[in-house]
């Protein structure tokens, strides 16, 4: 038979009272139940003694035999040192953004990855260049230099465009919300 551990209730319509039971896990809610191992009452005071009771020994008694306790019951053994806490799962995948919403966050990620590749290349070229052209005016001609430079000016001038199209999307994006909210 397979023993669960929860909680049965009874009260009146708006006022609950909730046993604390030891039950077959197949039976009703609030049907038959082995034997009753305390009683939580939510309509009292969070620091109110008499919120939650419990048989502490029978509790052990009916663990030892394979009872396994309901998220709510193993949370009121936790705070009775009975149990460690049950870990809480993540929610469903209700709390994460849309798929469109995640698409375009991607898109700007990679926009601000392509714009930071391109200001650490900017910087780098600027910091090559000056000891290419001590380097050229000993040795090498200056045709090295500029042939170095005109790459990082190239990725320079393909992320500028990316940037200010990213820029340009986001106030259209708000001018068409905003005429649907007049609408």
């Amino acid at each position: 038979m397979a023993l669960k551990i929860r909680l049965s209730r009874g009260g009146a319509k708006k006022r609950p009272f909730y046993r604390i039971v030891v039950a077959d896990s197949r039976k009703p809610r609030d049907g038959r139940y082995l034997e009753r191992l305390g009683h939580y009452d939510p309509m009292l005071p969070k620091d109110s003694d008499q919120r939650v009771v419990l048989k502490e020994d029978r509790i052990r008694h009916w663990m030892g035999m394979g009872a396994q306790p309901s998220d709510r019951v193993a949370l009121f053994l936790s705070k009775a040192s009975m149990m460690e806490k049950p870990a809480i799962a993540e929610q469903t995948k209700q709390h994460l953004p849309r798929a469109k919403t995640q698409e375009k966050m991607r898109e700007a990620e990679e926009v601000a990855k392509a714009a930071a590749e391109a200001a650490a290349a900017a910087e780098a070229a600027p910091a090559e260049e000056a000891p290419a052209e001590e380097a050229a005016a000993e040795a090498a001609p200056a045709e090295e230099a500029a042939a170095e430079a005109a790459p990082a000016e190239e990725a320079a001038a393909e992320a500028a465009p990316a940037e200010e199209a990213a820029a340009e999307e986001a106030p259209a994006e708000e001018a068409a919300a905003e005429e649907k909210k007049a609408e």
